[in-house]
């Protein structure tokens, strides 16, 4: 861990950034609901809990005060059944007494004046003392428990969960689409140092947490070696490379999935521990290209991708029953391609004549029989 985290470290040094940074902001269009965001203005709060219980603690105080300072100016309106005398300490007592619970009967407002006093001065007083005693007894003891003990319960839980780290655009994007797909979105966790961002993802229903997702406690809290599928989109390549640099170490076996802006990254991207590398520039290059040599072309390659689409892609494991067969010879769908030994093969080439055990088939299928995610 410490040999990982000092690696991470040298690198973001050497690339002239700190891990999280984010890159300069580019231009996008806004759906109604983004522009309707930049319409309000946000701020992180500066003030510390301990100085908000400070200011809860002294308005109790000054209400406190108030009450006290009219009782002491009216005490004539008191009477003490007690001694009959109504000294400093009794009007203390009384006031204390009144505005904590209604009082015991030992002291007692006999005036007109003082009766209306304690009716509508200082019974809203109680109540808003009140309020304040129960609000930061909630704030900061009780919400924090129950926060802590909820955190617990979702933390034991995550099994077969996405790992969503960096919510940018392709980030978020990623994750709508999931959720278009049919996953539910609370078994999708988002990671992200911002804390607007990660306002948007909980209201889509994933669950969030900020943090560093370079650091390997980050990463560890969200059960990551359970994970079912890594997505990264830190918006800057070196930060991107670095979260699958330490994901890949502590989810050997997880699919990992980059967005890398620049070509030249690429290679570094898979040597992390990448096991697919997505360069956005690149696929809309290929698009663009593609619609050259036919106007069809792009629209079915976008087809594929979208999951609006009347086909889909689907990839998955030979059956047994199609052990020995040709590609061509599956049932499923129309079988592209092939991976076996970690080799491709497509259905032009000799090898997908006769299939094997171990091979994972890529086929394409139409939509309604696209496979559901995996839970």
């Amino acid at each position: 861990m410490i040999v990982r985290e000092t690696l991470a470290g040298d690198t973001a040094h050497l690339l002239g950034s700190r891990p999280g940074s984010r890159g300069p902001p580019i231009a996008m269009p806004h759906t109604p609901r983004q522009r309707d965001r930049f319409l309000t203005l946000h701020r992180a709060a500066r003030t510390s809990p301990w100085l908000s219980l400070s200011w809860r603690i002294g308005l109790a105080l000054a209400l406190i005060g108030l009450a006290l300072a009219v009782h002491w100016f009216d005490r004539d309106g008191l009477k003490d059944n007690v001694d009959g005398a109504i000294s400093f300490i009794d009007v203390l007592y009384f006031t204390m007494i009144t505005v904590t619970t209604v009082g015991y009967g030992d002291i007692v407002p006999v005036t007109e004046q003082a009766r209306l006093f304690d009716t509508f001065l200082l019974t809203p007083i109680r109540l808003f003392v009140w309020l304040l005693f129960l609000g930061t007894a909630y704030q900061f003891l009780l919400r924090g428990v129950w926060e802590k003990w909820r955190m617990s319960k979702i933390q034991a839980n995550l099994r077969g969960h996405v790992v969503v780290a960096g919510y940018g655009t392709s980030g978020a994007e990623a994750v709508r689409e999931l959720v278009r797909r049919g996953r539910d979105a609370a078994t999708i966790v988002v990671i992200d140092e911002d804390e607007g961002v990660l306002e948007e993802a909980a209201a889509c229903g994933a669950t969030v947490l900020q943090g560093d997702g370079t650091r390997n406690v980050t990463l560890d809290s969200v059960k990551i070696s359970r994970a079912s599928a890594i997505i990264v989109s830190a918006g800057r390549d070196d930060t991107s490379i670095l979260i699958v640099l330490t994901a890949r170490r502590l989810a050997p076996d997880v699919p990992i999935s980059v967005v890398i802006r620049a070509e030249d990254n690429e290679a570094l991207a898979r040597q992390a521990g990448a096991d697919t590398v997505i360069n956005p520039a690149s696929f809309a290059g290929l698009l663009l290209a593609g619609s050259t040599h036919g106007r069809h072309i792009a629209e079915y390659m976008t087809d594929l991708a979208a999951v609006d689409g009347q086909v889909a892609l689907r990839e998955r494991n030979a059956t047994a029953a199609e052990v020995g067969q040709p590609l061509s010879r599956i049932g499923t769908g129309l079988g592209v391609r092939i991976y076996r030994d970690e080799k491709c093969y497509g259905f032009w080439q000799q090898e997908v004549q006769r299939l094997e055990a171990d091979d994972i088939i890529v086929e394409i299928v139409p939509r309604q029989e696209a496979d559901a995610p995996r839970s």
